[in-house]
């Protein structure tokens, strides 16, 4: 890396670093087919169907394996990670094609199988590129990458299921399935081009079980992890309440159901310029403050969004969106800073089942609290909730700071150089 390479801001170094940006390329455009499908399965059963129920258990279908996170996860710890993501995505192209064949209320059940499939192959796929990605961007860059991860992750979530849907409507479900299955492909390839040497993976001593407990063992021992794995946790199940009263939300400003996806653009807007700046944040604040700050804007965005105001609304839903990823990446983030490289893939996954669960419960609950309690009380309740977990994570941990980690360091001046195998 040149000098000039070492003076540019951190986001423009992670782009022009090839691993960085062969790693960021391949979330992307397994994300834009994986985001295609998650809105086109559910209109797909309900077609097929006539009824709801079928279209809400292929969302449930793709999420049920993230329960068995551990587990899933020990499998990116067993094996080296590049070769692992290159056979994975390829068998998740292959494992869409039985796909075409879904043309009947008969078949639906090929489609909840194959979208199972789908979800325990993506958790083993998060495992390993979280691990690839500590072994291939050096530490002081994660946070950036992280969060321009998240902004990439947002910019699909507004775009693809657009284009899903339009491919849908033209050509049919099949037409769907097989562009996620190209975009696998895709990046399979880009993994191939990525040049990493990885050490050879540790044979693990004892039972799977007892190989998958090392991974948790590992994340609740450490109380930096820990703290930011349950804020993240409390945040999401917050978060998912909040996501059920959206069109309670919709009806107190008198717009039409369809409005709903305005909100949701807004707040996917925030989080795009989270991701952008959350690298800077992450040095400058450390990734406790970090959090618990992006906890506490997304705190008093819940309370106020239940005022029937369009400006205050919109509004309040960016700040949502800004706020709401800060607990993750900074969670994930530390989990790649702090985690020895033989574990990071178990303890990534535990991560991910315990921060991502609570957000599909909090949807659960939310819909049958808006009933019971009402949805002018329930965001002030969500609210202080908020804050409270904000301020028990903004509270010093060991004395007066944090202790100092590569987020927060002085930028390397290689990036390529860094392993990721020390701490996260």
């Amino acid at each position: 890396m040149t000098t000039t390479d070492v003076t540019l801001p951190p986001l423009l170094r992670v782009l022009r670093d090839r691993r960085a940006g062969l790693c960021l390329a391949a979330v992307v455009v397994s994300g834009f087919g994986t985001s295609a499908l998650w809105l086109v399965s559910g209109v797909w059963a309900k077609d097929l169907t006539g009824s709801t129920g079928p279209a809400a258990l292929c969302l449930v279908a793709m999420w049920a394996p993230t329960l068995a996170g551990p587990p899933l996860g020990a499998l990116a710890d067993r094996a080296r990670r590049k070769p692992l993501l290159i056979t994975a995505n390829l068998l998740l192209a292959a494992l869409l094609l039985p796909l075409l064949a879904v043309a009947s209320p008969g078949r639906l059940w090929l489609l909840y199988a194959v979208l199972f499939l789908y979800g325990a192959l993506g958790v083993v796929v998060d495992a390993a590129q979280s691990a690839l990605v500590a072994e291939a961007v050096g530490p002081a860059l994660l946070g950036d990458f992280n969060g321009l991860r998240t902004t990439a992750t947002e910019g699909m979530k507004l775009l693809a299921p657009l284009a899903g849907a339009g491919l849908y409507a033209a050509y049919g479900g099949a037409c769907v399935a097989l562009l996620d299955a190209v975009t696998f492909v895709l990046a399979a390839a880009l993994y191939a081009l990525l040049r990493v040497r990885e050490q050879p993976p540790r044979r693990p001593a004892g039972s799977w079980r007892a190989h998958t407990a090392e991974g948790v063992r590992r994340l609740w021992s450490d109380p930096r992890l820990r703290s930011l794995v349950l804020a993240g946790a409390a945040t999401m199940l917050c978060a998912g309440v909040n996501g059920a009263l959206v069109y309670t939300v919709v009806d107190s400003l008198g717009h039409a159901p369809a409005y709903a996806g305005v909100l949701y653009a807004v707040q996917g807007a925030g989080s795009v310029v989270t991701g952008l700046a959350s690298g800077a944040g992450l040095r400058r604040l450390g990734e406790r403050r970090f959090a618990a700050y992006g906890i506490a804007l997304t705190a008093v965005a819940v309370a106020l969004r239940a005022v029937p105001a369009d400006p205050l609304v919109l509004g309040c839903c960016a700040a949502i969106g800004a706020g709401l990823p800060c607990v993750l990446i900074a969670a994930f983030t530390a989990v790649q800073h702090g985690t020895p490289g033989a574990l990071v893939g178990r303890v990534t996954a535990t991560a991910h089942t315990l921060v991502l669960v609570p957000n599909v419960v909090g949807l659960a609950l939310g819909a049958w609290l808006a009933g019971s309690v009402g949805h002018r009380l329930l965001p002030g309740v969500l609210g202080a909730v908020l804050l409270t977990v904000s301020a028990a994570l903004a509270a010093p941990a060991h004395g007066p700071q944090d202790p100092p980690t590569a987020a927060t360091a002085t930028p390397d001046p290689d990036p390529a150089a860094g392993t990721g195998t020390g701490s996260t």
